[in-house]
């Protein structure tokens, strides 16, 4: 299972190089991954079915199942389960895929936008239904529930030049991620009570769960509204119809095969032990039937031949989880059955209309006609499996419905005999819009509409469809093929086994009952014809897609009320709301805990404390009143070195040496930015305005006596005190702070390295403001001389002239390149100095980025600092150079480092995994090489960590000095266009 898992995500990430190698012929490489992985699964079945017929007897032989530990601290674990009902979800989401992919291949062309992206989307959406189905931790199942999600928005939104698509994947996304969340509310409540968020161990406690009464009522309907907004029941039905802007392909598979099997499956998978809850039945069965007649109806009524198979989808996925809410063996074995049904003939009706959407290009029943002359093999396939949906006998479609009505007939409940009147009204509407759609595409209409000609569909176009249809066929004669799955699930739960698929029962209620459901939907046909003039559908006024629709647009009205309060476009506003919440908030939380004083108050440990501190009071000081801006940053920065020494004398090295580090890049960023803004502040200290004086004053007050009280109220032995026997003894290093970091409390530093991944990419997107920042630009491509050419020299008239003279003739001169670009600067702006110091330093500041990289584990340093050191280097090369010069000295983008340090610290908790160990688990190995030496993987953590900060670095460097620069000199974004008008106008070397 997991192997498959991997190969498909896998697979997904490899497409867009695929694509971009084989064009569109790629899909058939693509198809051969969930192609074997359908074999594999037939290898699997025997297995399958000999644990679940043991589980059924009572032996312990459990399923083929797959258990890696990956939160033990909140019992949730990489567990994967495979029983009968995974395993017959699992061969339409294996086997359709493949044959979708396949059809790709001649539906797109080579020259479609994005085709590799979209085949990445397919691929990974199916390793995320595969995880789904066979997921045995709830909480692993919702996190790919949610995948699907994702991926769904995606591809319905395939095409974005379409308004329709890209509003069609909203609502999707809005309803199914909504109905996502109110059922993770259920798994936590139903996880708590149970003691283990085990799918297999909460089923088995489901009689305990249920005896609790409301609380398991509540639970379990919250998991309800989640598994009928992914399948689109009532009153969320009407996702599933807009969907139909996506592909056709995307519709044949996620809505016919796949994603709308989601909700069938988590159904399918609670009814044998919740199905007696009190809302249980209501919800699936009343719910179930009421969608599968308003479905029926609304397919009666459309033009457009997706649209009628979309509908027909709502309703077949109503009619499929009512008989799961049935709750009993026979039920079960009947469901399981339809759903298989269903995937096959419904993937071959969608795949047949992108057929003909394709080669005539309309979809309107209203325009074609004659399809059948033009297209007979696809009339042949199209009409086997609108007969199977229909439910004509000697189909598949047939065979389940029969076992349906047989499992309805057995029901031992009041309201057994409503159910199955409701069933065969809806299976009546099932076969009338099943005519209408094969009449539709494929009848020879009135002399007014003409017959359309068009190119038949070549063979390979039409295979995945003849499989398809073939097996409808095959499986309506030979049913005992898939029974024993059906036989297995049902017996599992306890049943009978007396369920059969059969071709042919015989006379039976059953088939008479089939018998009313073809009449009535003959009778439904007929009126339908009758009465269609052909007219465009009327909206409804008052629908459940209106209801929606009015909702949301409520809610933009509350959003654009309370953003219009909020967001003001002040940040002197934003600061004071947040300020005044962590305020009021903590003090008085603070105020109103009886809290110990302290006894013994230590002024100072050091006296040069007490004089760091002055300093530190008067930065902050001068920083208030600084007429400037420059002046402020310079005297914020002050406070901030104050802290390092304070830092330094407390014996805190590595925190004095990354604190270093940080305030010296902030105060470089910080003057970077300051080019942008105006010079001066707000006037000096007669224009402060007391208010907000005071709310600072106030914060900082509370801020420490809150610090004092919480020293002061301590009880216990701090846990930190174990940390250097951990560091050393667990950890194998020295260094307790990165000990810690990047080993102790590893999940907080990948979220904080996740963090600063967004505020760089923050920056630049406000920086650049929507153009490219990807692009790297040469020196050579730039004329010389060019870049600064509108700034000014310092200093008097003559003294300015002297140093014109000297800088243009250390300018001119060939003998030396200090710098990659340092040509490329105007001759005021270098500086022999400054370019020869930064030459000689940049390699060594390197070196020693690298060495406090390595050496962090033991001595004060790690990826953070060393990270820090190197961003360091190239600020002095772009100080020196200019922007061409920091372009030519990082060949690799930010994005690319930032990007590459997530994935190799991730990578870093990932392996142990693979190796049955929790993850982030470090592993040391000692060795011989100049000495005794040792080496812990978390180092491997700690270079991911190195590469994101200084990815984010130069990110910030490009940000607010690259691009400020280009802005001022009216030139961005820089390209080789510099260097083309730089020798029109006859600038040159």
């Amino acid at each position: 299972m997991l192997v498959i898992l991997t190969a498909l995500f896998v697979t997904a990430f490899l497409c867009p190089i695929l694509f971009r190698v084989l064009k569109r012929n790629a899909f058939y490489v693509v198809a051969v991954v969930p192609a074997v992985g359908f074999i594999w699964l037939l290898t699997q079945l025997p297995t399958v079915l000999a644990a679940d017929n043991s589980l059924a007897n009572g032996a312990p032989n459990a399923p083929p199942s797959i258990s890696i530990q990956w939160i033990p601290g909140l019992n949730i674990g990489l567990n994967f389960r495979m029983d009968s009902l995974a395993a017959t979800i699992l061969l339409l989401i294996l086997g359709v895929g493949a044959l979708v992919l396949f059809y790709c291949a001649r539906y797109f062309k080579n020259d479609d936008p994005q085709i590799g992206g979209f085949a990445a989307k397919m691929v990974a959406f199916a390793g995320a239904m595969t995880g789904l189905v066979t997921a045995d931790d709830v909480i692993i199942m919702f996190i790919f529930w949610e995948i699907t999600s994702v991926l769904s928005y995606l591809l319905i939104g395939f095409n974005q030049a379409l308004i329709t698509a890209r509003r069609s994947a909203m609502n999707a996304l809005i309803i199914t991620t909504l109905g996502g969340l109110v059922m993770l509310a259920g798994i936590l409540m139903i996880g708590a009570t149970a003691g283990s968020y085990q799918l297999s161990e909460i089923m088995a406690s489901a009689d305990q769960l249920v005896s609790l009464g409301t609380y398991t009522d509540v639970a379990v309907a919250l998991i309800i509204v989640g598994a009928i907004s992914k399948s689109a029941l009532v009153p969320f039905h009407f996702w599933l119809p807009g969907a139909m802007a996506a592909p056709t392909p995307v519709s044949a598979y996620l809505h016919a095969a796949a994603m709308v099997k989601a909700g069938v499956y988590l159904i399918a998978r609670m009814a044998p032990g919740f199905a007696d809850t009190n809302l249980w039945a209501p919800m699936t069965v009343g719910i179930g039937i009421l969608t599968m007649i308003i479905g029926g109806f609304r397919a009666l009524k459309q033009y457009d031949l997706k649209l009628i198979l979309a509908f027909g989808t709502v309703s077949q996925l109503g009619f499929i989880i009512a008989i799961f809410g049935f709750g009993t063996p026979e039920a079960a074995f009947a469901a399981l059955a339809m759903t298989l049904a269903h995937g096959l003939f419904k993937a071959t009706l969608f795949l047949s209309v992108g057929i003909i959407d394709h080669n005539t290009g309309t979809r309107d029943i209203r325009k074609l006609s004659g399809l059948r002359r033009a297209m007979p093999i696809l009339t042949v396939t199209a009409g086997i499996a609108a007969a199977s949906m229909a439910g004509v006998p000697l189909l598949f479609g047939f065979v389940a419905k029969e076992a349906v009505y047989e499992s309805a007939l057995h029901l031992d409940t009041p309201w057994g005999w409503a159910a199955l009147v409701g069933l065969v009204l809806g299976a009546g509407l099932t076969m009338g819009y099943s005519l209408r759609f094969f009449f539709g595409a494929f009848g020879v209409k009135k002399k007014s509409v003409p017959a359309l000609i068009c190119k038949a569909p070549t063979l390979i176009f039409l295979a995945p469809l003849l499989v398809l249809s073939a097996l409808t066929l095959f499986l309506g004669l030979y049913p005992q093929l898939v029974e024993p799955l059906m036989i297995h699930w049902s017996a599992a739960q306890g049943g009978p086994g007396k369920m059969h698929l059969l071709a042919f029962a015989g006379l039976n209620p059953a088939l008479g009952l089939s018998a009313i459901s073809v009449s009535l939907g003959l009778i439904f046909y007929w009126i339908r014809r009758r009465s269609d003039t052909g007219a465009p559908l009327r909206r409804m006024t008052i629908s459940a897609e209106e209801i929606y629709r009015m909702s949301v647009n409520v809610l933009d009205m509350v959003a654009i009320w309370i953003t219009g309060r909020t967001q003001r476009g002040s940040l002197s506003f934003y600061l004071g709301v947040i300020l005044g919440v962590v305020l009021v908030i903590p003090l008085g939380i603070a105020l109103t805990v009886a809290t110990p004083w302290p006894s013994n108050w230590i002024i100072a440990d050091h006296p040069a404390q007490i004089l760091i501190g002055v300093i530190i009071i008067a930065g902050a000081v001068v920083a208030i009143i600084a007429p400037k801006r420059f002046m402020a940053v310079l005297m914020v920065s002050v406070t901030g070195y104050g802290m390092v020494a304070i830092f330094a004398l407390q014996g805190a090295p590595d925190l004095a040496l990354t604190q270093l580090l940080v305030e010296t890049i902030v105060l470089v960023s910080f003057v970077l930015a300051l080019r942008a803004l105006p010079k001066r502040l707000w006037g000096g200290i007669k224009r402060i305005k007391w208010g907000r004086a005071l709310m600072a004053i106030a914060l900082a007050v509370m801020v420490i006596y809150i610090a004092i009280a919480m020293m002061a109220a301590r009880q216990e032995s701090s846990i930190s005190l174990a940390w250097p026997d951990l560091a050393y003894y667990e950890g194998y290093g020295k260094n307790i702070v990165n000990v810690a970091l990047v080993d102790m409390r590893v999940w907080d530093t990948f979220g904080e390295i996740t963090v600063l991944a967004a505020a760089a990419t923050g920056v630049a997107s406000l920086i650049f403001a929507g153009r490219s920042f990807g692009s790297r630009v040469r020196a050579q491509d730039v004329a010389p001389g060019s870049i600064d050419s509108g700034s000014e020299a310092m200093g008097g008239k003559e003294s300015k002239e002297v140093a014109l003279r000297i800088a243009r003739r250390f300018a001119s001169s060939d003998n030396q390149d200090w710098l990659m670009a340092g040509s490329t600067l105007v001759a005021e702006r270098r500086s022999i100095i400054f370019e020869v110091v930064t030459r000689l330093m940049f390699h060594s500041v390197l070196v020693l980025s690298v060495y406090t990289l390595l050496a962090g584990h033991n001595t004060p340093g790690g990826g953070f600092a060393g990270g820090l050191i190197a961003g360091l280097a190239l600020t002095i090369r772009y100080l020196a150079g200019g922007r061409i010069e920091l372009s030519e000295s990082m060949r690799i983008a930010p994005g690319m480092l930032i990007g590459g340090g997530i994935a190799l610290a991730g990578l870093a908790g990932i392996v142990p995994l693979l190796l049955g160990d929790e993850i982030f688990t470090m592993y040391a190995m000692e060795f011989w090489f100049f000495g005794d030496q040792k080496f812990v993987t978390s180092t491997v953590f700690d270079i991911g960590v190195y590469l994101v900060v200084l990815g984010l670095v130069q990110d910030v460097l490009r940000s607010l000095g690259s691009e400020i620069d280009a802005l001022s000199e009216g030139r961005s974004p820089i390209d080789r266009h510099d260097f083309v008008e730089a020798s029109q106008t006859g600038v040159g070397r």
